[in-house]
């Protein structure tokens, strides 16, 4: 076992390499070594020479403090040369984490013969956004470069070609392929990025490109799979499928990489298939024999449930609808349609004889007070307390409804309708919410129309609205996006004609609800920043931005 330049023998010949795109669990090391052995035999059966896995495969990604675990590295090590002896004819690139006494690495192994042939240490370490590798593991420097099937191939992992010099460093140690194994978390549009980045590789180097990918969803992370290739001279050769697990077989003669190329997709239908693959996955891995959604007839509400629906089937979604006097019966009529529509187990329980029990029991404390937004609340908390009790009964996971625009404002109630385990719509914007909604009555109608058209509210006093609260969702979520996800200052938002006091009043409420954020539950993240673990704002702060 060594790192380095491993030589080809004299001459070289076509190469079929399968890419594993596969979805592991992180610790599950018996279950994701199955599913590696599982891509090795289909590779061996369709001929190929070289199969090849994500990053961190074996392990799953991201281990986070798992990896301060002696036992964890050890227990993977050992998986791996469990994996070695099953592929002794033929190459396979495993990555995993690699521990040398208290040093840790982010590595990828080449396995052949029953043995580690070769090993290699990620270079370059991310440590922004949702990344802290750093806090992790130490940082290769040397290149590795296998040989299979006569052709010499330089091994890296993920953020190593996002900056020129490992893809240089493999070209001068007599690289003909730059292979990429990856644990890229999804945002929107983030393949677009993808391609930049690694066309820019190509250009430099002039050899071709394989980025094989994980695909999957882990904790708020999703992973879209869309592993791709491109030619040396610069064109795609190979496409694969996003939100699929597959085992591609690619052609590689030349500098050509030739493998199926799969449709792309619109960025409405992109956006949906991250949603279900993280609430599935979540879901499964946690084994959860189904999920509770609160059905209140609105459009957040009326989006999950089909998300879910469609992620988990519908026999596993149970639908409760829970009216207060203040529901309109229009908002009961569509909850029951919705539920009719999607095929989902439905139930309706007024709210209305423990709210006034509560009501009851404070009266002696509230007395003197005029009713004001505690008794709004005291109705949402309500409908907490018992989707939460039907979930401690049933085993199942409530799913939270609200949305990004939500959460950033704090148009929420803390132990209300924040109650759950799952948030799945938490970084999907209002105005997104109804894009998302109308792409998904395109496949068959199961949101009523009049559910996307009426105008929206928390239906907690009479003829309340959204609107009473915030400013119009197209101008919330417009400054949300601008000061939350791109940390644009207050004065050049307004700067761009956006509506001063507005500006002034959204980014006040993004800064006094942080407490509540901190105890919302975790959810899918779609952009390229959310409220997770990427947003690391204290709760006590003295500062106020200069508006």
């Amino acid at each position: 076992m060594g790192v380095g330049f491993y030589p080809s023998p004299a001459g070289s010949s076509p190469l079929k390499i399968a890419v594993a795109q596969i979805n592991t669990t992180v610790g599950d090391f018996a279950g994701n070594a199955g599913r590696i052995r599982s891509a090795i035999d289909a590779a061996r059966a369709a001929g190929a020479a070289l199969v090849v896995t994500p990053e961190l495969a074996l392990s799953g990604y991201p281990p986070e403090d798992l990896l301060f675990r002696d036992d964890f590295c050890d227990q993977c090590a050992q998986e791996l040369m469990r994996l070695a002896a099953h592929a002794p004819e033929i190459a396979v690139v495993v990555g995993h984490p690699h521990r040398e006494g208290r040093v840790r690495y982010n590595a990828a192994s080449v396995l052949r013969g029953g043995a580690i042939e070769a090993i290699y240490f990620k270079q370059h370490l991310p440590n922004y956004n949702v990344f802290d590798e750093k806090r992790y593991f130490a940082t290769g420097n040397r290149p590795c470069v296998f040989e299979a099937g006569g052709r010499r191939i330089a091994l890296t992992i993920c953020e190593d070609l996002w900056f020129p010099q490992p893809a240089a460093q493999a070209k001068a140690a007599g690289a003909e392929l730059l292979l990429s194994i990856n644990a890229s978390p999804y945002h929107r549009n983030k393949l677009a990025e993808r391609y930049q980045v690694m066309g820019a590789r190509v250009k430099e180097t002039g050899l071709p490109l394989l980025y094989v990918h994980w695909v999957g969803g882990q904790d708020e992370l999703v992973f879209d799979g869309a592993s791709f290739a491109f030619h040396g001279d610069g064109p795609l050769g190979y496409q694969g499928e996003s939100f699929r697990e597959a085992v591609d077989i690619l052609d590689f003669e030349g500098s050509r990489l030739a493998g199926p190329v799969a449709p792309p997709l619109t960025e409405e239908e992109t956006i949906y298939r991250a949603l279900e693959t993280g609430v599935r996955d979540y879901v499964e891995k946690n084994r959860f024999p189904g999920v509770l959604v609160g059905l209140s007839g609105g459009i957040d509400s009326a989006l999950v449930a089909a998300i879910c629906a469609d992620a988990l089937g519908p026999e596993r979604v149970h639908a409760v609808m829970m009216p207060s006097d203040y529901t309109a019966p229009m908002s009961i009529e569509d909850a029951r349609e919705m539920a009719r529509l999607m095929g989902l187990q439905y139930t309706e329980i007024p709210i209305r004889p423990v709210f006034d029990a509560f009501r009851l029991q404070l009266a002696p404390a509230f007395a003197g007070r005029p009713e004001d937004a505690t008794e709004e609340n005291l109705q949402a908390r309500t409908r907490g307390t018992l989707l939460m009790a039907l979930s401690n009964k049933f085993g199942w996971l409530v799913v939270s409804t609200g949305n990004k625009s939500e959460m950033a404002t704090g148009y929420a109630t803390l132990y209300g309708d924040m109650a759950g385990g799952y948030a799945l719509i938490k970084d999907v914007a209002k105005t997104l919410v109804y894009r998302l909604a109308n792409w998904r009555n395109t496949r068959g109608r199961v949101i009523p129309q009049r559910v996307i058209d009426r105008a929206p509210s928390a239906e907690l006093r009479p003829g309340q609205t959204d609107q009473d609260s915030l400013p119009p969702y197209e101008l919330l979520d417009a400054v949300v996006e601008r000061y939350m996800e791109r940390d644009m200052d207050p004065e050049a938002i307004m700067a761009l004609g956006y509506d001063a006091e507005a500006v002034r009043r959204v980014v006040h409420l993004i800064r006094v609800n942080e407490y509540k954020r901190r105890q919302a539950p975790p959810g899918v993240r779609i952009t390229p920043r959310g409220f997770g673990k990427d947003w690391r704002y204290p709760i006590t702060s003295g500062f106020r931005p200069k508006v």
